[in-house]
């Protein structure tokens, strides 16, 4: 006699377990954006002003609908295929100085039927958090204002860079050794946090704004923080790196051979981590140590890509190549 093997059934899904995610995140990320942008606290002695309590619903509301939607995006069309698969998880992050969440998470507990069902799970999550994120940020920036600022120059390599740290570092421990007098230090008169630009922000700046002349900047709407975000984590999730989104995409068609490209992508990330921003360091470990280059096989190899999923390939190539920004934060002290 030989063993049968028998399929596990699916587990119920837990809706009360997503939904208390889902409002335990709301929460996190309405207190995170207080914390970061807000000029009120709800536990403070004047309380939360109104228009703060505004501005962070609308953060928060935006943040995980585009969010949620990425999930969501990946969940129908893993049920199209027939993939087994939970519904999205959010994740709160309830740390002082975070953005309130770690973004939001399906777990895929079947094996993916083919290339093309490959294609059409991996690109539909990033595809679909565009959706919603354009027209917001498109919105959020005709909310916003055009006003005075001095221009802010560009070093390389970065002033936050591994390599400008520690320059700094070792400037600092050789004034200890020698007992040098410290340098003086420049006064802190103001702290701001600039987002960096990408081909779509100057291209829906552009569009709602008008061209933004040199001396001049935009002090955004919180819609275009957390539509921001949203772009952030689409470039981050398009890198073609084992099981994220843009690895199940460039596993479709280039097969075993996408493992070189992902490790082409961590060099990349390296060289940003070293001479750009050390930020970019979290990834690196994130996409080589978690994450990983390899990839699953799927189920029946042979099926060939069909020429839609090839133009959907490139359709989120160009996604990624519009997300992306070399220095996603930095902060100025003037």
């Amino acid at each position: 006699m030989h063993p049968v093997s028998v399929a596990r059934p699916a587990p119920p899904p837990r809706v009360w377990l997503h939904l208390l995610l889902f409002v335990v995140t709301l929460g996190t990320t309405f207190l995170a954006y207080l914390l970061l942008f807000g000029r009120s606290f709800p536990f403070s002695e004047g309380g939360l002003l109104p228009e703060d309590r505004a501005q962070a619903l609308a953060f928060s509301a935006s943040l995980l609908g585009i969010l949620g939607s990425h999930e969501m995006g990946h969940y129908v069309l893993a049920r199209w295929h027939k993939v087994d698969t939970s519904l999205p998880y959010f994740i709160p992050l309830p740390v002082p100085g975070s953005l309130g969440t770690l973004g939001a998470v399906i777990r895929l507990r079947g094996r993916i039927p083919t290339r093309n069902a490959l294609v059409d799970i991996g690109a539909a999550g990033p595809l679909a958090g565009l959706v919603v994120a354009l027209p917001l940020l498109y919105w959020g920036l005709l909310h916003s204002t055009v006003v005075d600022s001095p221009p802010v120059p560009s070093t390389f390599p970065g002033d936050s860079s591994l390599w400008v740290l520690g320059q700094n570092l070792l400037h600092w421990a050789m004034e200890r050794l020698t007992n040098a007098p410290p340098a003086v230090e420049a006064v802190i008169t103001q702290r701001q946090t600039l987002f960096g630009d990408n081909l779509i922000m100057k291209a829906l700046t552009w569009l709602a704004l008008g061209p933004v002349p040199e001396g001049k900047d935009v002090v955004v709407h919180p819609v275009v923080i957390a539509a921001w975000f949203g772009l952030l984590v689409t470039l981050l999730n398009l890198l073609p790196v084992g099981q994220l989104d843009g690895g199940h995409l460039t596993f479709a068609v280039f097969g075993p051979r996408a493992r070189t490209l992902g490790k082409g992508v961590a060099w990349v990330l390296l060289f940003l981590t070293v001479f750009v921003t050390a930020s970019w360091g979290l990834w690196l470990v994130v996409a080589s140590k978690v994450v990983g280059f390899g990839h699953p096989e799927v189920v029946d190899p042979g099926e060939p890509l069909s020429p839609a999923r090839k133009v959907i390939c490139a359709l989120c190539l160009l996604a990624l190549i519009g997300c992306a920004m070399p220095v996603p934060l930095r902060e100025v002290l003037s």
